[in-house]
């Protein structure tokens, strides 16, 4: 929310400059409805969420849905509201399983589960998301499951800029629960700052892999930081020249046909097509999904106050 005020003082002559255009960019969130956070309940996070993507006039995003969250008429209530606003509600197994520590089968029944607990919400889209992109070892139960997706009509709901934000959110959470002070709009601008280096960092890649920058997917989370800070953060993708589309565009691009032959599938399509492209894997890494790099780089901002203050 700091960005908003921001750029209201940016004046009119820096506001009529108009950004490089660099290419489109949707949003994506996984795991809702996530429990309580460092600052709101799960009702509260709701509410600020859509409200912040209103502000800034935001077009249509994606929840990837747990669907183990709504055991509870307060996580129904929360999918609900985002269904009715307008924003898109997609598959993302029951329990949040990883498929590589699953049988086949048991995982293919977890996203059976939740395509049924779905059934009856607006604005549902025949997508899945594998938890922890990871879409399987070995080959054959990869194979399994990506057959039994086809079966059910069911497309990858893949990204293509990987990051933790899930990370930054626990150093958050683990703060407050140790009493320390956190500055909020040094947490915000860090958060910002690496959301748009890990946007950097992966159309890079796509640019030596593909040759072409794709309709970009951004992996981000229902949390606490998502609702404090998504308008900032789409208020400077917008400066930085990306244009934002509802997931709908997005994944109508030509990426969306292609199947990884590579099990390395964690930091997502493009990282998974930059590794087949040659690109050797140790080099396909940055800030955004470091932990260390991450936890440095808060210190250095000064986003949480010394535990003796």
């Amino acid at each position: 929310m700091f960005g908003l005020a921001l750029m209201a003082g940016l004046g009119p002559i820096a506001a009529a400059q108009e950004p490089t255009p660099r290419g489109r960019i949707a949003l994506s969130f996984d795991d809702a409805p996530r429990g309580p956070g460092p600052l709101y309940s799960g009702t509260e996070r709701a509410e600020v969420l859509l409200a912040s993507l209103r502000a800034v006039n935001a077009p249509p995003v994606v929840f990837f849905v747990k669907t183990e969250g709504l055991d509870t008429e307060e996580g129904r209530s929360r999918i609900r509201a985002y269904a009715d606003a307008g924003h898109l509600i997609a598959n993302h197994t029951n329990s949040h399983p990883w498929l590589s520590r699953t049988d086949a089968d048991a995982y293919i029944a977890e996203i059976d589960l939740a395509e049924t607990r779905l059934d009856g919400l607006p604005n549902r889209r025949p997508w899945f998301r594998f938890p922890y992109l990871d879409q399987g070892t070995p080959l054959e139960k990869r194979d399994a499951v990506r057959a039994a997706l086809t079966e059910r009509g069911l497309r990858n709901g893949y990204v293509t800029v990987d990051d933790y934000d899930w990370y930054i959110e626990s150093l958050w959470q683990a703060a407050v629960r140790s009493g320390r002070q956190v500055d909020q709009a040094a947490l915000g601008a860090a958060y910002v700052e690496i959301i748009l280096g890990a946007v950097d960092f992966y159309d890079a890649q796509a640019l030596t892999a593909l040759g072409r920058s794709p309709a970009h997917v951004i992996l981000l989370h229902e949390n606490d930081l998502a609702a404090e800070f998504i308008d900032e953060l789409i208020v400077a993708l917008r400066a930085a020249g990306w244009t934002l589309i509802s997931p709908d565009e997005a994944y109508a691009d030509s990426i969306a046909a292609i199947e990884p032959e590579t099990l390395m599938t964690r930091q997502g399509q493009v990282g998974a097509l930059a590794v087949q492209a040659g690109i050797e894997p140790a080099t396909l890494t940055h800030r955004a999904i470091e932990e260390a790099q991450i936890e440095a780089f808060l210190e250095e901002r000064h986003v949480f106050s010394s535990p003796d203050h």
